[in-house]
Protein backbone atom coordinates (compact mmCIF):
# COMPACT_ATOMS: atom_id res chain seq x y z
CA UNK A 1 0.00 0.00 0.00
CA UNK A 2 1.27 3.23 -0.73
CA UNK A 3 -0.41 5.53 1.08
CA UNK A 4 -1.12 5.59 5.25
CA UNK A 5 -4.76 6.55 6.41
CA UNK A 6 -6.39 5.80 9.69
CA UNK A 7 -8.90 7.04 11.70
CA UNK A 8 -8.38 6.72 14.99
CA UNK A 9 -10.97 7.81 17.74
CA UNK A 10 -9.70 8.36 21.23
CA UNK A 11 -11.15 9.46 24.51
CA UNK A 12 -8.68 11.22 27.05
CA UNK A 13 -9.20 11.62 30.41
CA UNK A 14 -7.10 13.47 33.53
CA UNK A 15 -7.56 15.39 36.25
CA UNK A 16 -6.27 18.41 38.00
CA UNK A 17 -3.80 17.90 40.63
CA UNK A 18 -5.07 16.34 43.45
CA UNK A 19 -8.37 16.13 42.03
CA UNK A 20 -9.00 19.86 43.09
CA UNK A 21 -11.98 21.86 41.80
CA UNK A 22 -10.05 24.83 40.65
CA UNK A 23 -11.13 25.04 36.54
CA UNK A 24 -13.49 27.78 37.14
CA UNK A 25 -17.12 28.28 34.54
CA UNK A 26 -15.63 31.65 33.27
CA UNK A 27 -12.92 30.05 32.38
CA UNK A 28 -13.95 26.74 30.70
CA UNK A 29 -14.99 27.11 27.24
CA UNK A 30 -11.68 28.88 26.56
CA UNK A 31 -10.15 26.02 28.33
CA UNK A 32 -11.76 23.74 25.62
CA UNK A 33 -11.11 26.10 23.18
CA UNK A 34 -7.42 26.36 23.75
CA UNK A 35 -6.79 22.63 23.61
CA UNK A 36 -8.67 22.19 20.82
CA UNK A 37 -6.07 24.06 19.29
CA UNK A 38 -3.17 22.28 20.69
CA UNK A 39 -5.20 18.99 19.59
CA UNK A 40 -5.18 20.53 15.86
CA UNK A 41 -1.52 21.81 15.88
CA UNK A 42 -0.54 18.33 16.97
CA UNK A 43 -2.20 17.16 13.53
CA UNK A 44 -5.33 15.29 15.35
CA UNK A 45 -9.25 16.70 14.88
CA UNK A 46 -10.98 17.80 18.25
CA UNK A 47 -14.40 16.37 18.01
CA UNK A 48 -15.83 17.40 22.06
CA UNK A 49 -13.89 18.55 24.50
CA UNK A 50 -15.66 19.08 28.11
CA UNK A 51 -15.47 18.37 31.90
CA UNK A 52 -15.97 20.00 35.53
CA UNK A 53 -14.12 21.89 37.89
CA UNK A 54 -11.80 19.13 38.31
CA UNK A 55 -11.44 16.96 35.56
CA UNK A 56 -11.45 16.48 31.30
CA UNK A 57 -12.54 14.43 29.00
CA UNK A 58 -11.30 14.59 25.16
CA UNK A 59 -12.57 13.08 22.25
CA UNK A 60 -10.33 13.27 19.28
CA UNK A 61 -9.05 11.52 16.41
CA UNK A 62 -5.79 11.08 16.26
CA UNK A 63 -3.00 11.69 14.07
CA UNK A 64 -1.27 8.90 12.24
CA UNK A 65 1.97 10.97 13.50
CA UNK A 66 1.64 11.82 16.97
CA UNK A 67 1.44 9.11 19.78
CA UNK A 68 -1.03 9.41 22.75
CA UNK A 69 1.58 9.92 25.59
CA UNK A 70 3.14 12.97 22.71
CA UNK A 71 -0.35 14.55 22.30
CA UNK A 72 -1.55 13.97 25.85
CA UNK A 73 1.84 15.96 27.02
CA UNK A 74 1.83 18.81 24.28
CA UNK A 75 -2.25 19.12 25.87
CA UNK A 76 -1.49 19.46 29.38
CA UNK A 77 1.81 21.45 29.24
CA UNK A 78 0.80 23.83 26.79
CA UNK A 79 -2.90 24.06 28.82
CA UNK A 80 -1.39 24.44 32.16
CA UNK A 81 1.09 26.90 31.03
CA UNK A 82 -2.28 28.58 29.38
CA UNK A 83 -4.56 29.10 32.09
CA UNK A 84 -1.64 30.35 34.59
CA UNK A 85 -2.21 33.39 32.55
CA UNK A 86 -5.95 33.90 33.17
CA UNK A 87 -5.27 35.56 36.89
CA UNK A 88 -3.44 34.42 40.01
CA UNK A 89 -6.10 31.60 41.12
CA UNK A 90 -4.52 29.81 38.47
CA UNK A 91 -0.97 30.61 39.06
CA UNK A 92 -0.07 27.26 41.03
CA UNK A 93 -2.56 25.26 38.37
CA UNK A 94 -1.51 22.10 37.32
CA UNK A 95 -2.14 18.94 35.58
CA UNK A 96 -2.07 15.37 37.37
CA UNK A 97 0.84 13.30 36.08
CA UNK A 98 -1.17 10.69 34.36
CA UNK A 99 -3.58 10.46 31.82
CA UNK A 100 -6.24 7.30 30.35
CA UNK A 101 -6.81 6.80 27.22
CA UNK A 102 -9.56 4.49 25.49
CA UNK A 103 -10.58 3.82 22.14
CA UNK A 104 -14.04 4.10 20.44
CA UNK A 105 -15.45 2.94 18.11
CA UNK A 106 -17.13 4.98 15.12
CA UNK A 107 -20.45 3.29 16.16
CA UNK A 108 -20.17 5.40 19.20
CA UNK A 109 -18.58 8.58 18.89
CA UNK A 110 -21.97 10.25 18.93
CA UNK A 111 -22.90 8.68 22.49
CA UNK A 112 -19.55 9.35 23.70
CA UNK A 113 -19.91 13.30 22.71
CA UNK A 114 -23.01 14.03 24.32
CA UNK A 115 -21.43 11.91 27.21
CA UNK A 116 -18.92 14.18 27.32
CA UNK A 117 -21.59 17.33 26.85
CA UNK A 118 -23.25 16.29 30.13
CA UNK A 119 -20.56 15.47 32.41
CA UNK A 120 -21.83 18.37 34.65
CA UNK A 121 -25.18 16.70 35.06
CA UNK A 122 -23.33 12.91 35.39
CA UNK A 123 -21.01 13.92 38.43
CA UNK A 124 -24.77 15.24 40.16
CA UNK A 125 -24.83 11.28 40.06
CA UNK A 126 -21.57 9.60 40.03
CA UNK A 127 -18.58 10.58 41.29
CA UNK A 128 -15.28 11.45 39.38
CA UNK A 129 -13.22 8.23 40.72
CA UNK A 130 -16.01 6.06 40.78
CA UNK A 131 -16.50 6.80 37.12
CA UNK A 132 -13.02 6.82 36.06
CA UNK A 133 -12.63 3.32 37.94
CA UNK A 134 -15.29 1.91 36.13
CA UNK A 135 -13.56 3.19 32.81
CA UNK A 136 -10.40 1.50 33.76
CA UNK A 137 -12.52 -1.77 34.68
CA UNK A 138 -14.56 -1.78 31.05
CA UNK A 139 -11.60 -1.47 29.12
CA UNK A 140 -9.66 -4.33 31.27
CA UNK A 141 -7.12 -1.77 32.08
CA UNK A 142 -4.91 -3.04 34.99
CA UNK A 143 -4.15 -0.42 37.33
CA UNK A 144 -2.97 0.02 41.11
CA UNK A 145 -5.44 1.75 43.10
CA UNK A 146 -2.85 3.02 45.50
CA UNK A 147 -0.91 4.81 42.57
CA UNK A 148 -4.21 5.93 40.96
CA UNK A 149 -4.77 9.52 42.69
CA UNK A 150 -0.97 10.46 43.09
CA UNK A 151 0.39 13.36 41.67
Amino acid sequence: MAQSLSKLYVHIVFNTKYKLPVIQPEVENELYAYIGGIIKANQSIPIRIGGTSNHIHILAVMSKNVSLAKLVEEIKRNSSRWIKSKGKQYHRFSWQGGYAGYSVSQSVVDRVKRYIENQKVHHDKVSFESEYVQFLQEYEIDFDEQYLWSS
